[in-house]
């Protein structure tokens, strides 16, 4: 049977966040300054720049005619659906984001959101992280989520303070040795 007489799958609209943990039930979704604008500036090149240049693409290539064999067309139509999934993902995230700004605990030496913190274990080997939202993680930078393990153990702790990180092979024993904050931009 010819692909123009099925259905396609509504299961692509359940992938919006692929990869990234769910929210937690009620929860906030916690974002920096720098992330929300981050993500407000992709939603915005993929709305006003991305999705424009492909829907004339796919235009162009329907207007060839046979669309079965059409690679351009048939390309361009499965771009078309994963930059309105991520467009849709976008905007959902955007509109429930709760923005923190962690420079307004600058001076504190509590953790709290957007804490850089560093910390040591009972083997003295020290880390370094810093607390963001789910949506704007790095790893590779050191960044971990606020829904994190880690982040949980830390959440409220103090510059000196020992906490108890559960872990797969038991509880770990961390102690804080130093918190910091971006400081406030005028």
């Amino acid at each position: 049977m010819s692909k123009a007489f099925t259905k396609e799958s509504d299961a692509d609209d359940d992938e919006d966040g692929a990869g990234l943990p769910p929210l937690p039930a009620g929860g906030k979704n916690y974002i920096t300054p720098q992330g929300y604008a981050r993500l407000r500036a992709e939603l915005l090149n993929l709305i006003d720049v991305e999705r424009p240049k492909v829907v004339e693409v796919v235009h162009w290539a329907a207007s060839n005619g046979d669309r079965s064999e059409n690679g351009d067309y048939l390309y361009g139509k499965k771009r078309l659906r994963e930059i309105d999934r991520r467009i849709r993902f976008l905007t959902k995230r955007l509109d429930i984001a709760e923005v923190a700004d962690p420079s307004a605990h600058h001076g504190s030496d509590q953790i709290f959101f957007g804490a850089t913190v560093t910390y040591a274990n009972r083997r003295g080997e020290e880390r370094t992280i810093t607390i963001k939202g789910i949506d704007e993680v790095d790893h590779l930078a050191g960044e971990v989520s606020w829904i994190s393990p880690i982040a949980r153990a830390l959440l409220k702790a103090r510059e000196g303070d020992e906490v108890v990180l559960p872990t797969p092979g038991g509880t770990e024993t961390l102690e804080v040795i130093e918190v910091s904050y971006p400081a406030k931009v005028d």
